[in-house]
């Protein structure tokens, strides 16, 4: 049997693939992943790093908080850029491709603003794991000639949490998050309303430490995705479900379900396998 490589053989690698680059710009979502690159990318290349975040309505305003922080935690440099998804008819046409139209959008505005700094690379943080879903996005990257570092360097996500730990990152084990759109139904167009009222939905679960949870959203019907655990049992106690059923309807929900199956990833990809769109 190979002996597995060692944090510090791993974390090494990744920074000898970033070495040689004259610059960089990284695609910095704050999750663990980006960060994780960021980390790594700050340590070969110092100041020739600049972290570029999209924000739009998209994405979380507490994901572009912790984006924030975590940059300022890597005294990397960091800038916010203003994507407009929403301006597009194309994502807001929210097709099976949606992914794919949104991280062309995204990685065309990111681009220009590397550009404008004299940066020729980007990179994102997309992982070994993350071509075992639905992630048409990929594709975007691939066509856009978007590094991937993470990959190049043989990166799974427990790889990643592991190392992220080592580095002294503090959102290693914070769980993956994903643009509010994912939680809309393909085909339903994702207004400014229904990614507030999402967004609004999640943050009452935040607030009770359900962490990693998502509120999918069937019209005026929540479904709550959880992790399965301990926190499938705590929602059922009186107290937490008085409180997730007032949070969320306040939010603009009708009617609050718990998904028995749990929180599993792209579960919105689910209605594609039954279906042939020609």
């Amino acid at each position: 049997m190979t002996n597995r490589p060692g944090l510090s053989d791993q974390f090494d690698h990744l920074k000898n693939i970033l070495d040689p680059l004259p610059s960089l710009a990284v695609a910095f979502s704050g999750g663990v992943d980006s960060s994780l690159l960021l980390a790594a990318a700050v340590d070969a290349l110092g100041s020739r790093v600049v972290a570029l975040t999209a924000d739009s309505p998209v994405h979380p305003a507490r994901e572009i908080r912790t984006a924030i922080a975590i940059g300022s935690f890597l005294n990397a440099r960091h800038i916010l850029v203003r994507t407009d998804e929403m301006d597009h008819s194309a994502f807001r046409a929210n097709t099976a491709n949606r992914c794919y139209v949104c991280k062309k959008i995204i990685f065309k505005r990111l681009m220009a603003v590397a550009a404008d700094l004299g940066i020729a690379h980007l990179a994102h943080g997309v992982n070994r794991d993350d071509f075992n879903d639905y992630r048409p996005g990929l594709r975007a990257a691939a066509e856009m000639q978007v590094m991937a570092p993470l990959v190049d360097a043989g990166l799974s996500k427990a790889d990643i949490r592991r190392l992220a730990k080592a580095r002294g990152l503090p959102n290693w084990n914070r769980p993956a998050m994903a643009c509010l759109a994912s939680r809309i139904p393909y085909d339903t167009a994702p207004s400014h309303s229904l990614l507030a009222r999402v967004e609004a939905a999640e943050r009452v679960l935040e607030d009770l430490g359900l962490r990693g949870g998502r509120v999918r959203c069937h019209g005026d019907v929540a479904r709550i995705e959880l992790p399965a655990g301990e926190d499938m049992v705590r929602v059922l106690s009186a107290e937490c479900r008085n409180q997730i059923v007032q949070g969320v309807k306040t939010a603009g929900f009708t009617y609050v379900a718990l998904d028995l199956e749990g929180y599993r990833q792209g579960s919105m990809n689910a209605p594609l396998a039954t279906r042939d769109d020609g």
